[in-house]
């Protein structure tokens, strides 16, 4: 299928050169403005593949648990990503508001839905590939961009599913095509972690597969992570961040080393 143009791609061409400027040349309202000497958060607005899990939910993981383990240590991590929620029923909830109060200028918000976007049997988290859930991005897009802050929208992860040739198959429809177009026309950093996600699940396997996803004696889940998986994925996630120029070099780290399963850990309930 021919993708069709972004919605609003008509919006003036400065939004899109304005977002190519370093933040620093972005002035933000002086009320918005960072204390000294404090550094760069970087918030995630998502799903359940990247939210924080907790003892009753071991051991499933989310990415945004291992992101900080190739960060340096100067950045912050505020996962704000919750179960089931879709672009549009985070905002409906007051969500995006409370990330939104909390930004200042050189923060990141990365974005990731998809997954609940795609129930078209519940209104009220539902959006349509290449209209409502352009719109309701276009939300955290603009909403970061007033608050000085930097948005990075991220394609996402791919579920575990194969063809019975063991091919790696692509379960999110438009909504990765629809973002990246939306993307583009808002000159917005792209992590392509759907189109990543699907290649590594390809090379590793049907069987190898297992190994990543929330698979135990009771589940076999091929949606959520266990530790490793959400290790990797943050790999691709940080990576990302580095290829595309939203991180420096100086702000990654162990991008090719191992990290230990066993320091993922899963608090208590909130």
């Amino acid at each position: 299928m021919t993708a069709r143009p972004a919605h609003g791609v008509g919006r003036r061409r400065a939004v899109a050169a304005l977002a190519s400027l370093p933040l620093a040349a972005a002035a933000a309202p002086a009320a918005f403005a960072r204390p000294a000497g404090t550094t760069p958060t970087l918030y995630i607005a998502g799903d359940s593949t990247a939210a924080q899990k907790y003892t009753d939910a071991a051991p499933e993981t989310g990415w945004g648990m291992a992101l900080p383990f190739f960060l340096r240590a100067r950045l912050k991590v505020a996962n704000h990503a919750m179960n089931g929620r879709s672009s549009k029923s985070f905002v409906d909830e007051g969500r995006l508001a409370v990330i939104l109060q909390a930004l200042r200028p050189g923060d990141r918000l990365l974005v990731q839905f998809a997954h609940n976007d795609e129930k078209s049997a519940d209104p009220t988290r539902y959006t349509e590939p290449w209209s409502t859930y352009q719109d309701y991005l276009k939300q955290y897009v603009d909403g970061a961009r007033s608050r000085g802050a930097r948005p990075v929208l991220v394609t996402a992860v791919e579920r575990r599913k194969f063809d019975a040739d063991g091919v790696a198959l692509p379960t999110h429809g438009e909504y990765p095509a629809a973002m990246r177009a939306l993307a583009e026309a808002e000159g917005v950093p792209l992590l392509d972690v759907q189109a990543l996600s699907i290649d590594l699940w390809h090379k590793l396997g049907v069987e190898a597969t297992k190994a990543y996803f929330n698979w135990t004696a009771t589940e076999q889940d091929n949606t959520h992570f266990n530790p490793p998986g959400a290790i990797e994925v943050a790999r691709l996630v940080a990576a990302e961040l580095l290829r595309r120029g939203v991180l420096a070099p100086r702000d990654v780290r162990r991008l090719d080393g191992a990290i230990p399963p066993s320091w993922i850990t899963w608090p208590e309930g909130p």
